[in-house]
């Protein structure tokens, strides 16, 4: 295989950014494997700030709070990819990361364990009617009273969204006694004894606990609003750790001041503070057995090192390999080294003719193509190409020529 300062991104001249305060063993995993040139910032950056910065910037890691633009896309002439070390990848625009040719990788299933834990322990605490205890006690007020606190055995919890989250929670509630019923848009396979709930009518009418695991969409947003809070049975709960938009927080004030809900935990909302100690603001302040918390599902010491081992690593194996499973933007492919040859990257609009004017030009220096792969989506094109020689300058030019290409990379 050919040495690496033959390559055309030798890894001392990459450029890795991360932003956000990702976990150290990202930064350690790089530097292990040789890019030296890898800096961390604690926090995220405005648009305008990231475009000054990301010029020269190869690989960029960030959290749920970068916005990632087309403005912020169009200036990266050098990204090649975007580790989003979280769950989620809204944050970013994939319809311009595609059409950049930017790899989008993220962490589905990092966290969940961190997430469902919450759920349930924000379940016991206002099922008990504890912050209201807590409170009370910390103000000097002596509060011992079963009136209104229950167990969570023989309860019933309503998951909306059975995903990664949701059937972690799933399994948990049952281990603690509770009957699980959940509602998906999706058929989804129940775990244990879950049932599946004909409608998102039918769950909030049955459940006792109600907990969100969905998506920001155009579908979701609002979907817990004045009218469904009719639905939930009286004094039941209801915890938001999935998306900010997903609630309308006035009409569950509304609601919870009226007592029909019984109590609420909400860990994200519509606009959140760009940084510690920001001053915040919500609908759902000084109210009764409310719990509060600043988007911190997910933040554990686990979870982020597990996040931060997963996304490094898919982005090792593109930077390395050209894999691309785990993408949301460039076609999915994996493929492992062949002895004795040279990779060539070729990412390209999805258009006819592009495979053959690559192995048209490839012909012309006598170049054989000891194996060729290719997978497209609606959008683009991805060719991993294994070459018995390693390409010029002038040949790498001429297979950017070629109609349709978007990014072309010799890998080694």
């Amino acid at each position: 295989m050919a040495k690496a300062d033959k390559t055309s991104y030798p890894k001392e001249k990459i450029k890795i950014l991360f932003l956000e305060n990702i976990s150290d063993i990202a930064v350690k995993n790089f530097q292990r494997h040789g890019y030296a040139q890898t800096a961390k910032i604690s926090k995220a950056l405005t648009e305008e700030q990231l475009i000054n910065e990301i010029k020269d910037v190869h690989i960029l890691g960030i959290r749920s709070k970068t916005q990632i633009t087309k403005k912020i896309l169009d200036a990266a002439k050098k990204l090649q990819a975007i580790g989003c070390f979280c769950i989620g990848v809204n944050q970013v625009d994939l319809k311009s990361a595609t059409k950049n040719g930017v790899v989008v990788f993220n962490a589905p299933y990092s966290n969940t364990r961190s997430v469902a834990e919450l759920v349930i322990g924000a379940s016991i605490m206002l099922i008990r009617r504890i912050p209201d205890k807590n409170k009370a006690a910390h103000e000097g007020t002596w509060m011992k009273d079963a009136k209104g606190s229950y167990e969570l055995r023989g309860k019933t919890l309503g998951i909306i969204g059975y995903g990664n989250i949701g059937s972690q929670v799933s399994v948990l509630a049952e281990a603690l006694g509770m009957k699980v019923i959940f509602y998906d848009v999706e058929t989804k396979l129940p775990l244990g004894n879950a049932e599946d709930a004909k409608s998102l009518k039918e769950l909030l009418h049955r459940a006792d606990v109600v907990t969100l695991h969905v998506p920001e969409t155009s579908q979701t947003k609002n979907l817990i609003n004045k009218t469904n809070l009719k639905y939930f049975k009286k004094g039941a709960i209801l915890i938001n750790y999935a998306r900010g938009e997903v609630v309308d927080l006035d009409a569950l004030r509304k609601a919870i001041l009226e007592e029909h809900i019984a109590g609420a935990a909400v860990d994200v909302y519509p606009w959140e503070p760009e940084k510690n100690g920001d001053r915040f603001q919500t609908p759902l302040q000084d109210l009764p057995n409310v719990i509060l918390t600043p988007h911190i599902g997910g933040s554990t010491e686990e979870a982020q090192q597990n996040i931060g081992e997963d996304v490094s690593v898919k982005l090792f194996n593109y930077l390395e390999k050209g894999i691309t499973f785990g993408s949301h933007t460039v076609p999915a492919l994996a493929l492992p080294p062949q002895e004795g040859s040279h990779r060539i990257l070729h990412i390209h609009n999805n258009v006819p003719g592009v495979l053959s004017e690559i192995n048209t030009q490839l012909s012309k220096y006598k170049i054989n193509i000891l194996g060729q792969y290719l997978k497209t989506n609606e959008d683009i094109g991805y060719v991993v190409l294994d070459v018995d020689k390693q390409l010029s300058a002038q040949a790498i030019g001429l297979l950017r020529e070629v109609k349709g290409t978007i990014k072309v990379r010799m890998l080694y």
